[in-house]
């Protein structure tokens, strides 16, 4: 018998009680807690409800022991920071994402101190700041040694309860529910316990937001808490949503090892460890991460895990040891109170004994994707932290970036909800199959994903794991709706997607490392791999890797008929064309390094505006944290209107600038003359259209500038329709025969013909043309031809004028009843609307 698909809802007792909120977050950590204070000091009135799996103090983020990483030491800079970051994502990051990590992320720490939270000082009262593995400057803020999540979760958990923010705690997250329209509006969702609301229930919001933390749970030894069982990335599989890179998992390196066979969650002895001197040893005592990497013992965790694990793989055994016996008892009890205690229970003490580690499953750099607002690809739903991919960690996440993710990011999915105001929406009850898996299962599935879709993966190990994937699937009996039924059915689901897209990535990067492809592949995997999940099962797309189009700005150029690749290769090659080797360099000599503005993009004369949209996705490529539109595409501006106000690094901004107002003024242009001519047969029936004639690689955007001006559009290449012309017809030995050739080899093409002569109207006509171009036609000819169609009442046929066409004979050739007027001037010689980019003082 077949494995069961992968359920699209989890079956469940139908609601019992509802719950109304602006906006509901699901999870309590540093991500879902600072999008609910972000919100509730951007508008204070809003409702915002924190959903939580545990209690409100017991978020994912108290288990962070190492810190936040942030430029906040004067000698330390953003670039740094970006650098060291890009290494670890090994060519995955998304280079606009990372940046606005580094650069809004010391701001955002200073917030988060602001808001309560007591990080380490020096004796002098200045930020205490460390090292861990991939990172080249001390860096890292923390707090109580090494309770730096404990500390955090405190602070927030204490703002919320002193914010109108209400919690309902001991709620597990069933599925999203959706409108008509598809936009997220709320949540299912089942409250463990008993009280004022407990059993199935829903929550109805304009914006959704998935802050549910990691899935380490999905294998059988983790340092990820009980809870963490992957129910985010779940949910958004079941809602239709991108998932993005799952194969990244991170192993961490240095775990306490307790003893052959241990499971769940174990204690873990973080990286900042070996940041102040600690290292790690064989049995025999042997230093063998020397010669492995430039930074040794400090090498990214990729690195650090696989070094390990050749080394237990060769030695026969299932732990190294960490030395850090040098630090004396004094500093281990002052710097790391919490990991000596951990270690001190389980009968080792540190500063006099080896401590054994092995890797377990830690953080999934990969996760429902989204843009820089957060924003998934289904609108009104947001990701941020863990259960999230952002593009910040590629795929390997440096060490201390995860608690700084959750800051930035959840701060701007606050500021996106709060100014774009989603409008309410009904949820809608979906008729998708729902189903269980048996949580008996859990254990078995947890085992087999660590042994075939752990540390290390080949072809064999990770077929062989999809098989008992497939196999648990399958029960013999029913399994009622429960805590750990819905649970099992996440873990199995996110396994299912995790296993598939290891075995389909051929090569080793990052945290993904396939011993029968050990070498990175850049020639053929550089690129991502997306998954979503529909009745028909899921479905798997390679996306080559590149700076992301926000999903909003893909969205709005699909609606348009532009295809985003296009419009993103495009900003590539003029972008190349504008830096080359050293960059904008008259801007990196004025400008210095962070210096962020405002700038309007203004209209200097009065036309028809077009291409705002991909103006914009310019200025995103180059760090633009904000872009607000004052017109839409097709509108007639005047003279000094603002179409668009950005903000972002200056440097970006004015390096940005060139691109994005050649290709608006072009389009808008474009937009502008088209209007002109459909001004000037308005009222007579006939349609102004353009032609082929446009500029390489930018008809797709003429074609649509001319849409945004009120004309359409003609072919869009030679593979469209037939058209056949003088030099057709001589090739073919006459009309008839050219006629009879095309529709041979394309019986369902439509055909067209181009004349000059009147003449040679009713022969076509006999033939069965459909669409008949007037070339160079005077106005007097034009009536005739239109009369001759008339008399013959071809009702079919179109007759279009083109060639020799002014905008002072426009209206006369228009009046005699001809359909279309093809304007060959309009995308290859329209003149540029003055547009210019004005920075505010």
């Amino acid at each position: 018998m077949s494995a069961p698909a992968i359920p699209m809802r989890l079956t469940a007792p139908d609601p019992g009680w509802t719950v109304e909120a602006d906006v509901v977050v699901v999870g309590s950590g540093i991500a879902g807690l600072t999008v609910a204070l972000r919100h509730a000091e951007l508008d204070p009135a809003a409702r915002i409800l924190v959903v939580t799996k545990d209690e409100l103090s017991s978020g994912s983020t108290r288990w962070a022991q190492g810190g936040i990483a942030a430029v906040l030491d004067p000698r330390d800079t953003p670039e740094e920071h970006l650098s060291d970051t890009l290494l670890a994502g090994v060519g995955l990051c998304d280079v606009g994402a990372v940046r606005t990590l580094v650069t809004e992320g010391p701001g955002a720490v200073r917030r988060l101190i602001a808001r309560g939270a007591r990080f380490d000082r020096t004796a002098d009262g200045e930020l205490q700041l460390t090292r861990e593995g991939g990172h080249r400057r001390r860096r890292i803020v923390h707090a109580g040694g090494d309770a730096t999540g404990a500390e955090v979760q405190r602070a927030l958990a204490e703002a919320v309860r002193a914010a109108s923010i209400e919690v309902i705690e001991h709620a597990l997250v069933l599925d999203l529910l959706k409108d008509a329209r598809g936009r997220a509006r709320g949540i299912t969702l089942h409250v463990m316990g008993e009280g004022a609301r407990d059993g199935v229930g829903a929550v109805h919001a304009r914006a959704v937001v998935l802050a549910t933390g990691g899935m380490g749970q999905v294998y059988a030894a983790t340092t990820n808490p009980a809870v963490s069982t992957g129910d985010g990335v779940a949910l958004a599989l079941r809602a239709g949503a991108v998932v993005r890179d799952l194969e990244f998992v991170q192993f961490h390196p240095t775990v306490l090892w307790l003893g052959e066979g241990s499971t769940g969650q174990q204690p873990l002895i973080s990286e900042a460890v070996r940041g102040e001197g600690a290292f790690l040893v064989d049995h025999e005592n042997r230093r063998f991460m020397a010669g492995v990497h430039e930074l040794a013992d400090l090498a990214p965790r990729d690195v650090v895990a696989k070094a390990i694990t050749r080394t237990m793989r060769e030695a026969g055994r299932d732990h190294v040891y960490l030395d850090g016996r040098h630090f004396g008892r004094e500093k281990w009890e002052s710097r790391f109170p919490t990991i000596y205690a951990v270690c001190r229970d389980h009968g080792i003490d540190p500063a006099t004994d080896l401590v054994p580690v092995a890797p377990a499953a830690h953080y999934a750099s990969g996760g429902v994707r989204t843009d820089l607002r957060g924003r998934t690809s289904i609108e009104g739903l947001y990701a941020c932290g863990e259960v999230a991919c952002t593009g910040v960690h590629g795929a390997n996440r440096l060490a201390s970036n995860s608690l700084l993710e959750g800051l930035v990011f959840a701060e701007r999915i606050a500021e996106d909800i709060h100014a774009t105001r989603p409008e309410p929406g009904e949820p809608v009850t979906g008729e998708a199959a729902s189903g269980l898996v048996d949580p008996r299962t859990r254990l078995r599935v947890q085992g087999h994903m660590s042994a075939g879709a752990g540390v290390l993966r080949s072809r064999a190990s990770l077929h062989s794991t999809a098989r008992a994937l497939r196999d648990a699937r399958w029960t013999p009996v029913a399994v009622p709706p429960c805590t750990e039924s819905w649970e099992a059915t996440n873990l199995i689901t996110v396994a299912t997607v995790l296993t598939g897209v290891a075995a389909a990535r051929l090569e080793t990067r990052g945290s993904h490392w396939r011993e029968d492809h050990a070498n990175r592949d850049d020639d053929e995997w550089l690129g991502h791999l997306d998954v979503t999940l529909s009745e028909e099962g899921l479905r798997m797309t390679y996306v080559p890797h590149g700076d992301a189009m926000p999903e909003r700005l893909a969205q709005e150029l699909t609606s348009a008929g532009l295809d985003p690749s296009e419009v993103d290769a495009l900003i590539d090659r003029a972008l190349a064309e504008d830096l080359q080797e050293e960059g904008d360099v008259t801007s990196l000599a004025t400008i210095p390094a962070g210096q962020r503005a405002v700038a309007d993009v203004v209209a200097r004369k009065d036309g028809v505006v077009a291409g705002l949209a991909v103006a914009e996705a310019v200025f995103v490529r180059l760090g633009a944290a904000r872009a607000e539109r004052g017109v839409k595409d097709g509108e007639r501006v005047r003279a000094g209107d603002v179409l668009m106000t950005v903000e972002g690094p200056v440097r970006g901004l004015l390096t940005a600038e060139r691109t994005a107002l050649n290709l608006l003024t072009h389009l808008s242009g474009v937009a502008t003359l088209t209007g002109r001519w459909v001004e000037a047969v308005s009222g007579t029936g006939a349609r102004v259209r353009d032609s082929r004639k446009t500029l390489p690689g930018l008809r797709a955007l003429e074609k649509y500038a001319v849409r945004c001006g009120g004309g359409v559009n003609h072919r869009m290449s030679l593979s469209d329709a037939a058209l056949i012309k003088d030099n057709h017809v001589v090739a073919a030995g006459g009309v008839a025969e050219a006629f009879r050739l095309v529709r041979e080899r394309y019986p369902d093409l439509p055909i067209e013909v181009e004349i000059d002569r009147l003449d040679q109207l009713e022969p076509v006509l006999d033939e069965g043309a459909e669409l008949v171009l007037l070339d160079n036609f005077t106005v007097e000819a034009t009536a005739r031809a239109v009369n001759i169609v008339k008399k013959r009442q071809v009702n079919r046929v179109a007759l279009e004028a083109s060639g020799g066409l002014t905008l002072e004979s426009a209206r006369d050739v228009a009046e005699t009843g001809v359909d279309y007027l093809a304007v060959g001037a309009l995308t290859h010689s329209a003149p540029a609307l003055d547009i210019a980019l004005d920075l505010r003082g």
